[in-house]
């Protein structure tokens, strides 16, 4: 559904903008926050995943495992980019799987949100729908998750290192990230 709010930006998207980066760097949180400041709309694959499944994300983890998980993400996030510009918070994993990753990098201008570990830790810990993490620690997920993602998540068109700040003062660092991305591209 479109943003009926006015816009605070004026930068004008060719194409979709896909945030990757790891659980809990806030792509859900930014995004949102980031269509609004853009007049787009906002969508959540993990969301749309379970709309489309009738399932939540833990349960299709349970169900098919991640391979049968990672199915539907790749058709449901490249039926989402079809959908002209908008902002889309993608799964943690999405662009790690090398299918996947093509569909995004040529449907939607990729933007990595990274902060450091032990601030991702703090957010996700103790969270039960975060499949991944189920009976593990948090920090050594994060760091198997930093030791196997990062190389992906660095084919990314911007990074932004969002730091342990608020949400209105990443949307900015993204927003001015976004601007030097389409002056120069």
């Amino acid at each position: 559904m479109p943003n009926t709010s006015e816009p605070r930006s004026s930068l004008i998207l060719p194409r979709p903008i896909a945030l990757i980066g790891l659980m809990g760097v806030g792509k859900t949180t930014v995004g949102r926050r980031l269509a609004d400041a853009l007049g787009l709309a906002f969508k959540d694959a993990d969301e749309e995943i379970e709309k489309a499944a009738g399932l939540t994300v833990a349960d299709i983890f349970a169900a098919f495992g991640e391979a049968g998980f990672r199915d539907g993400e790749q058709k449901v996030i490249s039926r989402l980019l079809d959908d002209g510009p908008h902002v889309l918070a993608t799964g943690g994993g999405a662009f790690v799987q090398p299918a996947t990753r093509e569909i995004i990098k040529q449907k939607a201008i990729t933007v990595w949100l990274k902060t450091d570990l032990r601030t991702i830790a703090r957010r996700v810990a103790n969270r039960s729908h975060r499949p991944l993490l189920h009976n593990r620690d948090p920090m050594e997920v994060l760091r198997e998750h930093e030791k196997n993602r990062y190389p992906f998540y660095a084919e990314a068109d911007i990074t932004v290192d969002t730091g342990d700040q608020s949400h209105a003062k990443s949307v900015e660092l993204v927003l001015a990230a976004l601007k030097t991305f389409i002056e120069t591209n």
